[in-house]
């Protein structure tokens, strides 16, 4: 798999990012920003400082004014960003990814970097392409200032709540964050480690959210929030310690902006169709994005959007301009503080039967012409194109698509009813080569079957 990806450059650490890879890249982010103002900061992972330095001297190397703010968490990079005025900017991180890998998030210009862009990138490495000039290098700690801002769009609140940072970047700078505030926060995993040594930077997937879940409830807590390796992904647990769906995460925070007004709302394609229902019948405009945080970054800022949310935990306010995944944490709790229960909150949306992502490896090349074969077999159902292959109903929709940061299909069922969703599964599943028709057979939840 390519380490230059649909929205970043991503790979394993020493192995497929090399020094001499990461160089290349750096000079090749050079010559597409020379002469330009330049963020780079980079996260907790143990290849981290290697790959920051090298990115900052390819970048002054070819006339960039670079501005290095050290180890932070990526919404302290947009951050910094937003307020030095710079044209583009260079995060060091792997986000949710194990501790092996590490990669460049990547800022171009004023809009999110595209796919186009990423390859470009991949296709200057390979040239070797380079430029000289006459750039600079200057320190510029940003954390205090960012934990300023951020607290300054928030609510003060007085809960008593758990933060899980997983040992990642956001270890020291969200409990000082919520506790500005005024939160009586417990501290979970809250020492920096870049081997991650508790549990993967990932709590997308609930099993992460499992100590999390065990500290709520041992203190007593109103809720529990997760950060991934670079905190600008989050995963909720309620009181009761229970792993939320992000989807009615996105349902909530939603509602909340909409009760002051209407616009748009941006959620993924692996979305329930409860989302899309909830913000129509709160007065909003529901507008699906391909997932991967870049795509629905552009959908953000293209719609004037008021928030725009992923399943995978990427969430973009109207107040910020970026996603920010402890900024997201004190919009949960500031909705706790004045509706109540977290789990009452959420067992009041409405829920239909809908499959959790179904991972299925693939390491092969043609990822691509996959989708391509899948969407022509299912040409019949009109199939929406717009994140991989998904067909839809007015009761139901499945979907395959290709993740945009690690080498696998995921696929995902939702339908109204028991019966519609078997049905909605066997549409798809024989649409699939045969060699990934069985493994996904061997992962469906027993319901699809």
């Amino acid at each position: 798999m390519s380490i230059f990806q649909a929205c970043d450059i991503r790979g394993v650490a020493g192995k497929e990012l090399t020094d001499v890879m990461a160089r290349r890249i750096a000079l090749a982010v050079g010559v597409k920003l020379t002469g330009q103002r330049v963020v780079v900061g980079g996260d907790i992972r143990l290849s981290t400082p290697s790959l920051q330095c090298i990115m900052i001297d390819g970048l002054e190397e070819s006339g960039c004014q670079v501005i290095d703010i050290g180890t932070v968490a990526t919404p302290v990079f947009y951050y910094a960003l937003k307020t030095t005025g710079a044209t583009g900017g260079v995060m060091v991180t792997a986000s949710h990814n194990p501790a092996q890998y590490n990669g460049f998030k990547l800022v171009l210009g004023p809009k999110p970097v595209t796919e186009e862009e990423v390859a470009e990138i991949g296709r200057m490495v390979m040239a070797n392409e380079r430029t000289q000039g006459n750039g600079s290098v200057t320190q510029l700690p940003v954390i205090a200032d960012y934990l300023e801002y951020t607290a300054g769009k928030a609510k003060p609140g007085k809960l008593k709540v758990v933060l899980d940072a997983g040992n990642g970047a956001t270890a020291t700078i969200a409990p000082k964050l919520f506790k500005r505030l005024g939160y009586e926060v417990i501290e979970l995993n809250c020492k920096p480690d870049g081997s991650f040594p508790n549990h993967p930077p990932n709590p997308a997937l609930a099993e992460n959210l499992a100590a999390l879940g065990q500290a709520v409830r041992a203190h007593k807590a109103a809720l529990g929030v997760g950060f991934d390796g670079d905190g600008d992904r989050v995963g909720f647990v309620d009181e009761n310690g229970r792993p939320l769906d992000n989807d009615d995460i996105m349902v909530l925070i939603a509602k909340q902006y909409l009760a002051n007004g209407n616009g748009a709302i941006i959620y993924d394609a692996k979305c329930s169709m409860v989302v899309p229902e909830q913000v129509a019948k709160a007065g909003g405009r529901p507008v699906m994005a391909r997932a991967g945080h870049t795509f629905s970054k552009a959908a953000f800022i293209r719609e004037m959007a008021l928030f725009a949310g992923e399943i995978s935990g990427h969430f973009f306010f109207r107040e910020l301009g970026y996603d920010d995944g402890m900024f997201s944490g004190l919009k949960i709790c500031q909705l706790v503080a004045e509706l109540g229960s977290l789990a009452v909150q959420i067992d009041a949306i409405p829920n239909y039967l809908l499959t959790p992502d179904i991972r299925v490896k693939y390491l092969g090349s043609d990822k691509a012409a996959v989708l391509t074969q899948v969407a022509d077999r299912l040409a019949a159902y009109n199939p929406n194109l717009i994140d991989g292959v998904r067909i839809e109903f007015e009761d139901g929709w499945g979907m395959i698509r290709a993740s945009v940061t690690e080498p696998l299909f995921t696929l995902r069922f939702e339908a109204k009813t028991a019966e519609r969703l078997r049905d909605i599964t066997s549409i798809l599943l024989g649409a699939l080569p045969p060699e990934i028709q069985t493994t996904v057979k061997e992962k469906l939840p027993a319901e699809c079957i």
